[in-house]
């Protein structure tokens, strides 16, 4: 085997980066400065991938999209005559570590002169992750910080490890016209956007059941739409398939009707869970 291919050791779990949470069995890592959930895992089974062979953190974990999800069309936020990047730069900037223990951790990202020159909106972005025995909670707190109305239309981009031999194997539940042994995962993997009614359960052969769960606000639901995404089998970060729950699909920053609108002074939340339990 190349050397290139071999494990990198430092990023086993946990790298001196990762905060450990942990209860009865669970174990959750974060990566405050990036805002990465890098590790999810229940029992024996490692939920979430983990890009041992190439190191490359794009194709990790569960990361946090933000204020967009996806491309913007031709880049452009409309309503500023801005431009933002693929998925937001919630994930390019450096987030502040607020508080953690055992259980949970809080990040924060504060608008700056960074931020305006493409999002011209002040704002703080919280997220706390918090672990309980086989539960992932995921809370994201946006508080509108201006004197306008302030869209938004996050996501979230979880890897599930899975191996590419079984990705046809996946059982879907709740994911209405997913039908994973329809899919040309050799040749033609899926990008493509699902309704997601606020719960979605997918056994993993061999691994165990995954319930991916939005905790309705105010008895409103905030996600609408479930991306499912993979990459061809020829590259080198391969063995996930993402199920990203998104506040809506493809450019929905610049669609009204598709994205958050946060009132002035006030915050809005998304709490997402995922609940994993281990085949015996």
């Amino acid at each position: 085997m190349s050397s290139s291919l071999l494990p990198h050791d430092f990023l086993r779990f946990p790298t001196e980066r990762e905060l450990v949470l942990r209860d009865q069995g669970t174990l959750v890592g974060v990566i405050p400065e990036i805002c990465l959930v890098s590790h999810f895992q229940v029992g024996n089974w490692e939920v979430l991938y983990r890009p041992l062979t190439t190191g490359n953190v794009r194709r990790w974990g569960l990361p946090l999209m933000i204020p967009n999800f996806s491309r913007l069309r031709n880049g452009l936020f409309v309503e500023k005559g801005t431009t933002l990047p693929i998925h937001g730069f919630g994930r390019l900037l450096p987030w502040t570590l607020l508080a953690a223990d055992e259980h949970q951790a809080q990040l924060q990202l504060q608008s700056s002169e960074v931020t305006r020159v493409c999002y011209p909106y002040e704002f703080t972005f919280t997220v706390t992750v918090a672990v309980a025995s086989g539960r992932l909670t995921y809370t994201l707190e946006m508080a509108n910080r201006s004197a306008e109305t302030m869209p938004i239309a996050p996501g979230f981009h979880p890897y599930f490890a899975v191996a590419q031999a079984d990705k046809p194997r996946l059982q879907v539940q709740g994911l209405a016209g997913f039908e994973a042994a329809a899919i040309d995962w050799e040749r033609q993997p899926p990008d493509t956007p699902y309704p997601f009614s606020g719960e979605v359960t997918i056994t993993f052969p061999e691994q165990g059941t995954l319930s991916i769960v939005e905790l309705p606000q105010n008895g409103r639901y905030a996600l609408h739409n479930m991306q499912v995404w993979t990459e061809l089998p020829t590259r080198p970060d391969h063995a996930f398939v993402c199920f990203e729950p998104t506040v809506g699909s493809e450019d929905a920053l610049n669609r009204p009707g598709d994205r958050l609108e946060i009132a002035p002074g006030t915050t809005a939340s998304i709490v997402l869970q995922l609940h994993a339990q281990a085949q015996a």
